[in-house]
């Protein structure tokens, strides 16, 4: 996989469709899609055991990747502490996720479609005092089956997991988790508290994405 740029995260996917990393992004797409055989892989939650390790990159360009492959695409940013989609996607409407969840604005207005086709974004919104209250409550899982039924594919970009407990809330209510690991930066131990973690909450690891190999 690609690494995060210093300067934000760069849609290599959509850049260079052509290119080794593209490629990579495209292969994980067919991995995805192999691992949930029997069930359903339309709410894709992508997190990481620490800050740092790519998550916002790889959750940007596997949706860059579905959008490419003519699925309807949601990415959200569930990251209501440090969020990344906003300087991803400069251009997208600043009322997002915490607003709809408060009732400030309906989920339609807070929708932004991108340049890329197929492919629309749901930013953070205003951050909040109480991130994991506003993730765990019912009415993200009602949003959540919302935007199912209307996007071919929903990806939400997740806080670290080892380090606020957002990470296993949403764990909760998707379909499943793709795991980013930093190699160099990560260890095994970090790997299998997430793992541990996840299992805690019964939620269903699709597999794990090696950083900077």
């Amino acid at each position: 996989m690609t690494r995060a740029m210093s300067s934000g995260t760069y849609l290599v996917a959509n850049k260079n469709s052509g290119a080794e990393a593209s490629e990579s992004y495209r292969t994980l797409r067919t991995n995805i899609r192999f691992s949930s055989m029997g069930r359903s892989s339309k709410v894709l939650l992508v997190t990481s055991a620490k800050g740092a390790e790519g998550k916002t990159t790889t959750a940007t360009n596997l949706a860059v990747s579905y959008a490419q492959e003519s699925k309807k695409v949601l990415l959200i940013d569930g990251n209501l502490r440090n969020p990344s989609l906003q300087q991803v996607f400069p251009r997208a409407r600043k009322q997002g996720l915490t607003d709809v969840l408060t009732g400030q604005c309906e989920i339609e207005s807070a929708i932004t479609k991108t340049a890329i086709a197929n492919l629309s974004v749901l930013t953070a919104g205003t951050l909040p005092p109480n991130p994991s209250e506003i993730l765990g409550s019912e009415r993200m899982q009602a949003l959540l089956q919302e935007v199912g039924s209307f996007y071919d594919v929903v990806l939400i970009d997740s806080p670290a997991a080892l380090s606020v407990s957002d990470a296993q809330i949403l764990g909760t209510m998707v379909d499943g988790v793709v795991l980013v690991a930093n190699q160099g930066k990560v260890s095994k131990d970090s790997l299998k508290k997430v793992k541990r973690g996840m299992d805690h909450v019964n939620a269903h690891i699709l597999g794990v994405v090696l950083n900077n190999a």
